[in-house]
Formats: structure tokens, C-alpha cells, sequence
């Protein structure tokens, strides 16, 4: 297998992360972009690059990281999904980084009404209208250790409560953060994956009651609430809230796909995320 050098953005958060210590792994030379003043960590093979600092960068693909999935009034989905999306672009046509990639949301759709898709929709366009090789992926809730929803599960079985929003009915499609990494590895080095927009889903959907329920190891008391009532606190407390209004949005959108087209292009028999 080829060792392409791989730039990334948005490393310190979960999926970086794990992304991170995958290609250390691998032995492949990473140059980790990372914010003003953020703590470096000693790797091998890892380069840390202050993104606001950037004068040269030598490598073949940049793996677009950075995202957010909530907004505050320092931090908005057009400030950070749109413009650090621009930034990401502006990179590679300077330093003549040749591949991006690119992780957006599942149930992006030019239909879409949702504001955190919107802002994924126009970073996903941003990067098709760039005329770099691209790989768009569609991720699906990606799971492993400390992933944004077993911390917010682990947390409610702290305070003694799991809450499901609404009838529970709905359906998650989670994939394995380790086949998330090597699928980011092999549409770096593949070109069957080159400028296409593909559904990062898992091989299996479950609903979101199930899921619970199978995540809910210490038998913590389960209570649905209606969607009405999340969407109120979500609204009136969203510092306190369970759940984003968009959150709770994206989760009753039951959006799933066919994880067998992602299997065929990148030869990996998928895993079912262990819970």
C-alpha cells in the first residue's frame, strides 16, 4: 500500500483523534492542523502546524475535519462548516495539496431546510466547485470511545435517567470509528473513490429505543418524553438541554442508507459497532 503524507484538519476532536492514532499505526507522516495555543501532543510521525500560522505544507491530501454540530453566539455553522470549509480549499490550491476529503452529514439533500445541513450542503458544494479531487463522505454517527453520543448517554446514566425523545421509532445507522479511519486511508490512496459524494454509513440500522437499550448495561430507568418537550428545553435551556433543537432534528429525520455501495467501493467488510 502507497503511504500518501496527510494533513488534517479538525485532528483533536473524536474522530481526528482516533484518525490520528490510526495512521501513527500505519507508520504514515500526519500534519496535525490545530487552533492557536493547542496543547501539542508527542507523536511520532505527527506534525503539529498552528492553522493561523501556516506558510508551507508538503503533503497529498488533506483530510477536512473540522465541523460543528451546534451553534452558540461565538461559534456558528456558517462561521465554522462554511468558511473553515473555504479556508480548507484556499490550502490546498496554495500549497497544491492535490485530494480533499471531506466528512459532512447524512441526510444532506439540496431539499433540505435544516440549518446545520444547509451549512454542510454549501461546504460540500464549495469543495465540488473547487476543481480538486475530492471525497465527499456522508457520515452517519460514527461510535467508538468517547463519541459525542455514547458522552451524552454515559452522562444521563450519571443523573440516574436515559431520555428518549419522542417515539424512539426512528432509525440510527452507526458505523465503527476504526472502519471510519481506514476508509479515510483507502479514499486517500484509491482513486475509485475520487469526486464522489458517499453515504458513511454502518451494515446495520437500529432505532433509537433499541439503542438505548442495548447501551443501557447498568439497567439505568429509561423515559421517553415527547418530542414537543425536548424541543421546548432544547429552546428555553439549550445550556441544560439533552438535546440541540437540531439534534433532535437530525435524529427523528431517520435518515439511513445502503451501506453495501460504500462496502463495494473500498473492499472492507464493515463492522457492527460493538455497544
Amino acid at each position: 500500500m502507497l503511504k500518501p503524507n496527510i494533513a488534517v484538519t479538525g485532528s483533536t476532536g473524536f474522530v481526528g483523534t482516533h484518525l490520528r492514532k490510526f495512521l501513527y499505526e500505519k507508520n504514515i507522516p500526519v500534519i496535525s492542523l490545530v487552533r492557536k495555543n493547542h496543547h501539542r501532543i508527542s507523536e511520532k510521525n505527527i506534525t503539529f502546524t498552528d492553522l493561523g500560522k501556516i506558510s508551507k505544507i508538503e503533503c497529498d491530501v488533506l483530510v477536512h475535519l473540522i465541523g460543528t454540530g451546534s451553534q452558540t453566539i461565538d461559534s456558528d455553522y456558517e462561521l465554522v462548516n462554511v468558511q473553515q470549509t473555504q479556508k480548507a480549499v484556499y490550502l490546498c490550491k496554495k500549497f497544491k495539496i492535490k485530494k480533499i476529503i471531506y466528512v459532512s452529514g447524512l441526510g444532506v439533500s439540496n431539499s433540505t431546510t435544516l440549518g446545520y445541513f444547509i451549512s454542510k450542503l454549501k461546504a460540500e458544494n464549495l469543495i465540488r466547485n473547487s476543481g480538486l479531487d475530492y471525497t465527499i463522505f456522508r457520515a452517519s454517527y460514527i461510535v467508538g470511545p468517547d463519541d459525542p453520543l455514547t458522552q451524552n448517554l454515559d452522562k444521563q446514566i450519571r443523573n440516574g435517567q436515559l431520555i428518549i425523545p419522542g417515539s424512539g421509532k426512528y432509525r440510527l445507522q452507526p458505523i465503527s470509528i476504526d472502519d471510519v479511519c481506514k476508509i479515510i486511508l483507502i479514499a486517500s490512496i484509491n482513486k475509485k473513490l475520487s469526486n464522489k459524494t458517499i453515504d458513511l454509513v454502518g451494515p446495520k440500522t437500529i432505532s433509537f429505543e433499541n439503542y438505548v437499550k442495548k447501551f443501557n448495561k447498568s439497567r439505568s430507568q429509561i423515559k421517553k418524553i415527547s418530542l414537543e418537550q425536548a424541543l421546548h428545553a432544547a429552546l428555553n435551556n439549550p445550556q441544560k438541554a439533552l438535546y440541540g433543537v437540531d439534534d433532535l432534528s437530525i435524529m427523528v429525520g431517520d435518515f439511513v442508507s445502503d451501506h453495501k455501495k460504500l462496502e463495494k467501493l473500498t473492499g472492507l467488510k464493515l463492522k457492527i459497532p460493538i455497544l
